[in-house]
Order: C-alpha cells, then sequence, then structure tokens
C-alpha cells in the first residue's frame, strides 16, 4: 500500500502554495505520486464541484452540498485514490472529508454523526494516514489572501461562518491526534514548507 497525506485548511490558508511546493520537492526527489483536489480529481467529480461552488446556487440546501460532496469524494476515490494506493504510490490530496465535517458538520450545523455516516459509506474504508492542517485564523488568512473571492460560494459565507470552520477543525486536531498535525502558517511560505517536509521526515513518510 501507498501512504496517503491530505491537506486541510480555512479559506486563504496558503494550501494550494504549499501544495505546489511539495510536489515540487517530491518531483525533484523522485517520488512516486499522485495529487488531486477535493471536490474534483475526475471528470465527474469536477463537474459536482462547479455546482457546488457556483455563486448563482445561493438556494442550495446545507443537505443537499453534503451529499453532492460525499458524492464527488467517492468517485474521485474509486477512479483516483484507491487504484494509486494500490499502485504503492504516495497520494497528496487537498481536502478530504475532514473539510466535509468543519464545513458542514460544524459551520452548518449539521451535525457530526450525520457527516461522519454519509462519509462512511463514500470513504469505503479509506481513511488518511496524516493530514496536515494549515493553522491560521479565517481573519489573519483573508487579510494576507488580500480580501474574499467574489465568484467562489463559499468564500462568500461571511467570517462568522468561516470562523466556525476554523474552530470545527481545531475540534477535529483534537479528536484525531494521532493523524491529524496543526502547521503554524503564519510565517513566510518557505517557513511553513520546512516545517511540513520535517513533519513528513519525523512521520517516515520521506527520507
Amino acid at each position: 500500500m501507498g501512504v496517503f497525506i491530505t491537506f486541510e485548511g480555512c479559506e486563504g490558508s496558503g494550501k494550494s502554495t504549499q501544495l505546489q511546493l511539495l510536489k515540487d520537492y517530491l518531483t525533484k526527489l523522485g517520488v512516486d505520486f499522485i495529487f488531486a483536489r477535493e471536490p474534483g480529481g475526475t471528470v465527474i467529480s469536477e463537474k459536482i464541484r462547479s455546482i457546488i461552488l457556483d455563486k448563482s446556487h445561493a438556494e442550495m440546501s446545507d443537505e443537499c452540498e453534503a451529499l453532492l460532496y460525499a458524492s464527488a469524494r467517492a468517485q474521485l476515490l474509486n477512479e483516483v485514490i484507491i487504484p494509486a494506493l494500490n499502485a504503492g504510490k504516495m497520494v497528496i490530496l487537498d481536502r478530504y472529508v475532514d473539510s466535509s465535517l468543519a464545513y458542514q458538520a460544524y459551520a452548518r450545523g449539521l451535525g457530526f454523526d450525520f457527516i461522519a455516516k454519509i462519509n462512511d459509506f463514500a470513504l469505503n474504508g479509506c481513511p488518511p494516514d496524516l493530514t496536515l492542517f494549515l493553522d491560521i485564523s479565517p481573519e489573519d488568512a483573508f487579510k494576507r489572501k488580500g480580501g474574499v473571492d467574489e465568484s467562489d460560494r463559499l468564500e462568500l459565507q461571511g467570517l462568522n461562518f468561516h470562523t466556525k470552520v476554523y474552530e470545527g477543525y481545531l475540534s477535529l486536531a483534537e479528536k484525531f491526534p494521532s493523524r491529524f498535525v496543526k502547521v503554524d502558517c503564519h510565517g513566510e511560505k518557505l517557513q511553513t514548507h520546512e516545517k511540513i517536509i520535517n513533519i513528513l521526515k519525523e512521520k517516515g513518510y520521506l527520507r
């Protein structure tokens, strides 16, 4: 089996930057890895992503949103992630089930049990080996990225919503301490990158 590493964080936490730095690093090392994002990563999952994030879908119910995320996740797992892990590859995923728990269970108020139940079916017994949470508050994150993306339905939810998301992530870090690692990302991007590499080495995933 390969190794399954997920990245989590609030909007504007710097995930895209850190994932690109990690991809460049792994490529130079010659590591056999694949990268995907959630929701997305397959033709079907990307179509679901476009439905979820479209700001014209303001009437979308919280339950519909949660089920769409789980559907996109199930397709990505079966089509991409599980075959890659079975082939012994490292899988790097931008968001996974913890995003659903933070956004839908905590921030939307749908409850941990409901989100966990629908994702237990979607995950098909495939939890991540390691989850790296880029730890920065929404207020600091939005300041750093220069404001909200007006085309993104989730970014338009407001600071109160994103604060609940952040608090949800902190709760998850306490709930799953064996795999959930907080990475302070208030510093320069290369400092954060170095922290991530050191964590992967300490866990034995990199030499």
